[in-house]
């Protein structure tokens, strides 16, 4: 069951003293324990902005991140509170609180660029905070998210041009609000009627000129444009014209700030509650608590390190960690199932097998859900090799008790068979024939145990073998029998254990039949899973990568409308490229081929056993596959 967590102040996730970030293990040990998905509001803006108090409002409090009120910035670093989503049960919400931006008594402004670039790379919703009117000073203050492309970067790869891999950020930036407090013009252009959207998509449209004062105030607007697909704006009155309340704001009931503010406020929290996504990266990979814990880890010691974190390093991280977690919660499914389905011995190797199945295919199963990014099948084999050792060890077992079980009752039905041997009751003429019935009377008791096991035969082999030489020399013994008699009587005797052998050779080779048949209908079921799952990713890959082209081909678009012909133009090589991928991405089937051979050869090489001296039947399994 996923699980949340409830906090009844914010704690800090990100600390900066002396310049320097750290992540704090407490707040990481509480995402930990959150495995339900979450939906990431992170604000930044200048300090003294209010932006603690809209943080609360979505917490559903007055009191909670730091509001202050003097001219220091109060909050430092990223504070985060995690809350039960209000809309969203199955949702956790993680509201992320900067330290303010442009803070004169910081001793390196750089920092509040790695403080904006990490709330960009952590929220699902970004909200940039600003007091008055969008305008150039606005433009200007907002230059962070000029310098992400220096900061982030989507791929690994250090020879791909930053330009060319900064066009992947709007296929996982999140999406954009600017908040616009005590905003005191009307909202009209050219003297009609215009919504706050429209008021934040016309302060974002390119001004013409060629200077580079025009080209540096054109950056902003582009890469707000061309990262963040998805913009909302909201404007907000005064609070309150009270400056007495406004400096103790926390402590006045809603009902006594403005009407106007309290359903801008309302509106403002009522559209991230029903439009805030879950955090989801490349390839519908969601983020959890405990993933966004490990993100965090990950890109805050790419920093300290001197690095640029990297999206694509950060996911690689994050599968290793969850993969072999995935391996583990499947591999740990597979044995409590099997505790709770099997009684020892089984009556049939079949009936075994069978219950083997059911449980390594619910394995598989849980296996796909938690795993991603399992690219060269590293995890999925490690799960085959974890299920087959411990079928190995069942199987094992369950011979164990099979035959405990059939020589304690062989020791028991026996026992008036060893007692007329000891009292000489054989020791007759006529005594074999007398000792024949009395053997066949425990074969007979025996024959009808119930559930004896794989094991029902050797053990009872076991027994004759240990009565040849009693039977021998009662034989030799028997007086009433002449020589010819004795050939033929010890004959037969042959024949018996050799049918006995034969009919226990049969056994084995039906077992390893189906022993075999167990291991096809494995491979079998990886293939399927392992298919479905790559299915759905790429169907998934090509609607990321038809968003991105959406959106490419409207940026296009309108900067053709505004006028910046040679921008749009720019744009034809990146929008060709990813037509390309994404006609790749619809075509691609020979991938698939590939691992199959890999997936074939590798699970031969795991099985254990008589497994491998068929290996070779199992290249057959390819011609399985569709």
């Amino acid at each position: 069951m996923a699980s949340s967590v409830v906090m009844k102040a914010p704690i800090c996730l990100v600390e900066n003293e002396n310049d320097e970030l750290r992540v704090n293990p407490k707040a990481v040990n509480i995402l930990e324990k959150i495995t339900q998905p979450v939906v990431v509001v992170a604000i930044v803006g200048l300090y003294r902005t209010g932006k603690s108090y809209l943080m609360n409002r979505l917490a559903g409090q007055n009191h909670g991140f730091n509001l202050g009120t003097t001219v220091r910035s109060e909050t430092k670093g990223i504070w985060m509170w995690c809350v039960p989503h209000p809309s969203k049960p199955k949702f956790t919400l993680v509201l992320l609180d900067t330290e303010g931006l442009g803070d004169v008594e910081k001793g390196d402004s750089r920092n509040d660029s790695w403080i904006f670039a990490l709330a960009v790379l952590l929220s699902s919703t970004f909200v940039y905070n600003s007091v008055g009117t969008i305008n150039h000073q606005a433009l200007e203050q907002l230059q962070y998210v000029t310098e992400l492309t220096q900061l982030i970067r989507a791929k690994s790869s250090p020879r791909e041009d930053r330009v060319e891999d900064s066009s992947e950020f709007v296929g996982f930036f999140p999406d954009f609000i600017w908040a616009v407090r005590d905003f005191a013009l009307e909202l009209k252009l050219d003297g009609r009627p215009i919504t706050a959207d429209e008021y934040l998509e016309n302060a974002l449209k390119l001004i013409p000129g060629n200077n580079l004062k025009v080209q540096k105030s054109n950056m902003t607007r582009e890469c707000i444009r061309f990262f963040f697909p998805v913009r909302k704006c909201f404007v907000f009155d005064r609070p309150t014209n009270d400056k007495n309340l406004l400096l103790q704001i926390e402590k006045v009931p809603e009902n006594q700030l403005e009407w106007s503010f309290q359903v801008e406020s309302k509106e403002f929290c009522s559209y991230i509650f029903t439009n805030g996504k879950s955090k989801t990266l490349r390839g519908g990979i969601v983020v959890t608590g405990n993933r966004l814990g490990i993100l965090v880890q990950t890109y805050v010691d790419a920093i300290n390190s001197g690095t640029v974190p990297c999206l694509e390093n950060a996911v690689m991280t994050l599968a290793q960690l969850e993969n072999s977690a995935a391996v583990q919660k499947a591999a740990d499914h597979y044995s409590k199932q099997i505790a709770q389905r099997v009684r020892l011995p089984t009556d049939t190797l079949q009936e075994l097998l069978d219950v083997h199945a059911g449980c390594e295919k619910e394995a598989i199963s849980l296996f796909m859900e938690h795993s991603f990014k399992d690219d060269e099948q590293v995890f999925q084999r490690m799960l085959v090799a974890t299920l087959e050792e411990r079928k190995e060890a069942l199987m094992q077992q369950n011979e164990a008790a099979s035959l405990s079980h059939c020589q304690a009752e062989l020791e028991r039905l026996s026992e008036p068979l060893r007692e007329s041997i000891s009292c000489g009751a054989f020791s007759v003429p006529g005594g074999h024939s007398l000792y024949l019935e009395a053997r066949k009377m425990v074969e007979q008791d025996y024959e009808r145990v119930p559930r004896k096991g794989v094991m029902a035969k050797e053990a009872l082999k076991s027994f004759l073998h240990s009565q040849a030489t009693v039977e021998n020399s009662i034989l030799q013994s028997d007086k009433a029998l002449t020589d010819g008699e004795r050939a033929i009587a010890a004959e037969r005797t042959k024949k018996e254990v050799a049918e006995k052998e034969r009919e226990l050779l049969r056994q084995k080779q039906k077992e390893q039949e189906q022993v075999m048949e167990a291991q096809k209908r494995s491979f079998q079921e990886n293939i399927d899973k392992l298919q479905e799952k790559m299915e759905t990713e790429r169907k998934m890959l090509m609607r990321e990568q038809e968003r991105m082209l959406e959106h490419k081909l409207k940026v296009q678009k309108e900067l053709l409308i505004e006028g910046f012909k040679e921008k749009s133009d720019m744009l034809k090589n990146q929008i060709s490229r990813l037509r390309e991928e994404i006609e790749r991405t619809r075509e691609n089937r020979s991938l698939f081929s590939h691992i199959l051979d890999t997936a074939a050869d590798v699970f031969i090489a795991v099985l254990p056993g008589a497994g491998k001296l068929c290996g070779a039947g199992l290249k057959v399994l390819s011609s399985l596959i569709p």
